[in-house]
């Protein structure tokens, strides 16, 4: 079970950490390659809805109707399909807007022939995004973590996932802190930090969810999961993509994070 832990651990640090990798990609490259920007973030969200709908709402539906029985659970299922929507919905809805993680940056936007200043106002935004980042992470960590738990192959699928979401993110909270102090340790350190709110939801799942997993309980995480998922997909990567690129890339990249999520469950059955 420790070993099981650790690998849990793992993957939720490994995703959130992706923000660096954001931030790394603005500092490193003069042009942000936005074709692949949108077939990755389009991939990550058709992960996210398959793995979502096929599996875990499936795995929560039967660990509750099997504790509370038919009815019972099949409405506890899509009770916490829709809280789970409703928390990260309430969650982006009090995010301030200055800071608003979804506000897309490019690598162009911190172009050297611009000389950096000190903004108070970008830098404020910065701050605020990464702050905004580190809040709409904590809920993706526990979902990470407890699906790992459950099943490692799972936990793998979303971890990849969420941290693919995570690198435009991350480029968000570098740009204006960077064009605003001219402080490329700075920029990177708020991007990174932002990302350690993900394996402190994990931390948390593990300390105050664990001791009380049942059935019940791990149905009820599990159907919020999905509504979560779900929720980041059509809110956040699908639009982001489509801002990215005006192609139809977004939509092959979703199709592609379909299927080959189809074909890795059908692998492990």
């Amino acid at each position: 079970m420790t070993e099981e832990i650790l690998f849990a651990f793992g993957l939720t640090l490994f995703a959130g950490l992706a923000t660096g990798i954001g931030s790394v990609l603005a500092f490193f490259t003069s042009r942000t390659n936005t074709k692949f920007l949108s077939v990755a973030l389009g991939f990550s969200a058709g992960v996210m809805i398959y793995v979502s709908m096929i599996e875990i709402f499936v795995k929560a539906k039967d660990a509750l109707v099997s504790a509370m029985g038919v009815q019972l659970g099949n409405w506890a299922t899509v009770g916490g399909f829709f809280a789970g929507i409703v928390l990260i919905a309430l969650i982006d809805k009090f995010i301030p807007k200055q800071g608003n993680p979804h506000e897309l940056k490019k690598v162009e936007d911190m172009n050297p022939s611009a000389k950096p200043a000190n903004d108070a106002a970008l830098l404020k935004m910065g701050t605020f995004t990464a702050l905004a980042i580190g809040i709409h992470n904590f809920p993706e960590g526990i979902a990470t973590f407890t699906s790992a738990i459950q099943d490692p192959a799972l936990g793998v699928a979303i971890a990849i996932a969420i941290a693919i979401h995570n690198i435009p993110e991350g480029i968000a909270v570098s740009v204006p802190v960077y064009f605003a102090t001219g402080d490329k340790k700075k920029a990177f350190k708020l991007s990174f930090l932002s990302g350690l709110s993900e394996p402190i939801g994990a931390l948390a799942a593990y300390l105050f969810l664990m001791p009380f997993l049942n059935d019940i309980m791990f149905g009820v995480i599990f159907a919020a999961v999905a509504g979560i998922m779900v929720f980041i997909s059509l809110d956040e990567l699908l639009p982001a993509a489509k801002k990215y690129d005006e192609s139809h890339l977004a939509i092959y990249g979703l199709v592609a994070g379909m299927a080959v999520m189809a074909v890795s469950l059908l692998l492990f059955i």
